[in-house]
């Protein structure tokens, strides 16, 4: 039996089903056939004598490659980066200074002006 928008199954001979009725038995599928062998773990290590040289190879670029990033990590990021920096380091002592001093420049900046317009 197909959805509401499909056609029909070929196969569906069966009379319609309709609700609280007993469901067709179902088929069962046939048990797939064993596959012989031992299994198989994946990246474990391989037979033969250039294992080892490549192993090595590897680790020694892993490394290289974390102490690049390492390096990289390390150094300053720049002007942001430095002004970044300074702000971390201030106290609050320091912080509440420095607003402190903006304000009265911009208050002596606006009497200035004041002055200035004064007729």
């Amino acid at each position: 039996m197909g959805n509401c928008c499909g056609k029909p199954d070929a196969g569906d001979t069966s009379q319609p089903r309709f609700a609280g009725s007993a469901s067709a038995g179902a088929t069962t599928a046939s048990v797939p056939r064993k596959v012989g062998g031992p299994g198989r773990t994946l990246g474990g290590p391989s037979s033969g004598p250039d294992n080892t040289s490549s192993q090595d190879d590897a680790r020694l670029r892993a490394a290289e490659a974390a102490e690049a990033r390492a390096k990289a990590a390390s150094t300053g990021g720049g002007k942001l980066q430095s002004q970044l920096a300074a702000q971390k380091k201030q106290t609050r002592n320091d912080t509440l200074k420095e607003v402190s001093d903006q304000a009265l420049r911009q208050r002596d900046s606006a009497s200035a002006a004041e002055a200035r317009n004064w007729n």
